[in-house]
């Protein structure tokens, strides 16, 4: 018996993306993760956060940021930090693209559910009752 795993990306709309689209979120990605990663304001609050996944607006303007934090207890009070400010990681976000980009887009922060969705998977799999390959044969046989 085989099992396969399917694993959506974080952000569906991440394939209907052109090359443009596609090459400013990478950009955008490795940036945030760098700020979050150096995060010199103390913004996070020594929490652990990487940027997941980024999706970004056919014309540019926005750019919608999934974050996965690992090893935080309350993830909703902390994405409402970074919410709060936003303006000063937008505007560290300005200076490291902005020889790349005209605008710097507006940045929507979420909290990545993949995690939390392959652990509900996995329950359930594991949740499963499955005879042995050697128990099939047996009531083939009988």
């Amino acid at each position: 018996m085989v099992f396969f795993t399917l694993i959506l990306p974080s952000n569906p709309s991440a394939m209907n993306e052109n090359k443009r689209q596609q090459k400013v979120s990478r950009l955008i990605q490795k940036d945030m993760g760098d700020i979050f990663q150096r995060d010199t304001k103390g913004i996070l609050e020594g929490a652990f956060v990487t940027v997941a996944a980024v999706g970004i607006s056919p014309d540019l303007s926005i750019a919608k940021i999934y974050l996965s934090m690992m090893l935080v207890q309350d993830k909703p009070a902390l994405l409402e930090k970074i919410t709060a400010r936003k303006n000063e990681i937008r505007k560290q976000l300005g200076n490291r693209i902005g020889k790349q980009m005209r605008v710097v887009p507006e940045l929507l922060f979420f909290v990545d559910q993949l995690e939390e969705q392959a652990l509900k998977m996995d329950n359930l799999i594991d949740g499963l009752e499955i005879p042995d390959e050697s128990e099939d044969k047996e009531n083939k046989d009988d």
